[in-house]
């Protein structure tokens, strides 16, 4: 396989995998692009590569530079906006952990807090209670997963990952 293959064949797959995390195909092949970039690259060169339009691009760098999985920069004598990825791949996995705790645990623990009955007396505020405090502990201990793996260091990540294979 040459470069070029190799490289078109990681983005395609990074796209293809990161909609399994919550994350938009064009979105991820940018990022994707991005980090296997030597050097910065301006939106003009990520939509010649990607073969997306303007708006998309825009789109897209807007949400990775929210996430905090690429950083803009600008160049002596230069008008346009250079983009470069985070190349560590243990902090783009946290910052990942990260957003998502951040935009889809949070607001679930808000909302499950808020169904907590008082009168629990009837049958039926019971099961509803029961169900609610069983969504609560799933929701808690995937909050705890992520909360560990923000928190991690490398090494401490990967010898819990080698505990679960002895």
């Amino acid at each position: 396989m040459t470069l070029d293959e190799a490289k078109n064949r990681f983005i395609q797959s990074w796209g293809t995998l990161a909609t399994q995390w919550g994350i938009n195909r064009t979105m991820a092949q940018i990022h994707a692009l991005l980090m296997i970039s030597p050097e910065p690259i301006d939106t003009d060169a990520i939509m010649e590569t990607l073969q997306i339009s303007r708006g998309n691009a825009n789109m897209n760098l807007r949400d990775l530079l929210d996430w905090g999985l690429i950083y803009k920069q600008l160049k002596l004598g230069e008008r346009r906006e250079f983009f470069y990825a985070e190349k560590d791949v243990w902090k783009i996995a946290r910052q990942v952990a990260k957003e998502r705790r951040r935009r889809e645990i949070t607001p679930v623990i808000e909302v499950l807090e808020e169904l907590k009955v008082i009168d629990t007396d009837s049958p039926e505020a019971r099961e509803f209670q029961k169900v609610i405090t069983d969504i609560s502990k799933v929701v808690g201990f995937a909050d705890n997963t992520l909360n560990a793996v923000i928190k991690a260091e490398e090494n401490w990540l990967m010898s819990q990952f080698l505990k679960v294979f002895r």
